[in-house]
């Protein structure tokens, strides 16, 4: 049984006031609050293991390479992943999606080629292209979003030309929820033998997702979504894409052979994790990792939906009230706005009621521009969320309303 009480109880931050009210954390799609386990994971090694990993023969070293490397092992069954060599740790989703744009770029594309991106993506996944796109004059090619806040699948296969080399798409938008159909995506793109890059900063935390069941070629996620760490996330990548792309930086632990005339690099994954890793946050990845699996993803996807449903459900009986985005497919985020109120000011507001949402673009400034405003309040849910929380949630929005 999900007992959502005892499961709170791993999370210590739940438990303070914020103004003197009891904190109603809604801003996971930002970061999601850690439980104790991780941190104290993360203490145990920096207190009795702590020593740079691979290289060294001493026994502190061996020890702290084996956490290392179970850790990459325990991201490679979350993921369903064939080899743990496919594992590469990074800084997080915008690293890992940088890396590609960086790496594939240099090695596969040129001007003129193209990449379709959509309308609702993070800036993470249309700025690193546009870098790219400076360096080298690719082309950006973007699905548009239909008024539901859902992709136009028709227009997505339209793009298609004899210069798409990549696709690089959101599995779940930050800011409507929606879950894109990344299996019939990666279809239309394999039959034109385009690779296609996954963002699943959203997803990951919130649904079991299986890399050999979507067929994508790389697919990106962020340690501190899912209950983990800041400053540590994954990219998976099929080894046959891996090996065909250069490192993305130089320095230690992707060698074979430094010279002066030349430089070897190392096997994967290490080709593309130059310096000391931060290995203590794989720990806590790991450990995080184990916390949610432990409950069961399909348990915690059950949990969150109806949490989405029950609030979608209270916020359309409030006047004035306007959800973005109605798609059919839509996870644990609602984005909202109340007619006469700015979004900074009603997220201003709720937090003098110890509630914790976010407000402004989400980093999704042409989605934003689709929808002809300029950004919304949002509400994100997790695995410790209540629906006494959305309650008060729902109160507090019409004691805002009522002072406008």
């Amino acid at each position: 049984m999900y007992d959502v009480k005892e499961i709170r109880k791993d999370f210590p931050i739940l438990e303070r006031e914020v103004y003197n009210r009891p904190l109603v954390y809604l801003d996971n799609g930002a970061t999601t609050q850690k439980p104790r386990c991780v941190v104290e994971a993360m203490t145990e090694e920096y207190y009795n293991v702590n020593a740079n990993v691979h290289r060294g023969v001493h026994f502190l070293s061996q020890q702290a390479t084996e956490l290392h490397e179970a850790a990459r092992e325990k991201v490679r069954a979350f993921l369903n992943a064939r080899s743990s060599s496919e594992i590469i740790f990074t800084r997080g989703t915008t690293e890992s999606i940088n890396l590609v744009a960086s790496c594939f770029g240099e090695a596969f594309m040129r001007e003129g080629d193209e990449v379709i991106l959509s309308e609702m993506e993070h800036h993470a996944n249309i700025v690193s292209w546009q870098l790219l796109q400076k360096r080298k004059g690719i082309k950006l090619r973007v699905i548009p979003v239909n008024d539901r806040g859902e992709l136009m699948m028709d227009e997505y296969e339209r793009l298609f030309t004899n210069r798409t080399r990549i696709v690089s798409i959101t599995h779940v938008s930050n800011v409507l929820g929606t879950v894109n159909p990344v299996h019939r995506l990666v279809d239309i793109a394999h039959a034109y033998n385009v690779p296609v890059l996954v963002d699943g900063a959203q997803s990951a935390p919130h649904f079991a997702v299986d890399v050999q069941d979507i067929g994508c070629d790389f697919f990106a996620f962020s340690g501190h979504k899912v209950y983990g760490p800041t400053g540590i996330g994954v990219l998976w990548g099929r080894e046959e894409w891996l090996d065909r792309i250069p490192p993305y930086m130089g320095g230690g632990e992707m060698i074979g052979h430094v010279s002066f005339e030349g430089t070897t690099f190392n096997v994967l994954p290490f080709k593309f994790e130059a310096g000391t890793p931060d290995y203590v946050a794989a720990t806590g990845l790991a450990r995080a990792l184990d916390y949610i699996t432990d409950l069961g993803m399909d348990a915690i996807h059950t949990h969150e939906q109806a949490l989405v449903d029950y609030a979608l459900e209270r916020l359309r009986t409030l006047s004035g009230l306007h959800v973005l985005g109605d798609a059919v497919e839509r996870d644990a985020v609602i984005s909202f706005l109340m007619d006469g109120i700015h979004p900074f000011d009603m997220g201003t507001l709720l937090d003098r009621l110890g509630i914790a949402v976010r407000t402004g673009h989400h980093c999704a400034q042409p989605l934003m521009h689709r929808f002809g405003i300029e950004g919304t309040v949002r509400a994100s849910f997790g695995l410790y969320n209540t629906k006494e929380e959305v309650d008060v949630l729902i109160e507090a929005i019409e004691r805002v309303a009522k002072m406008f």
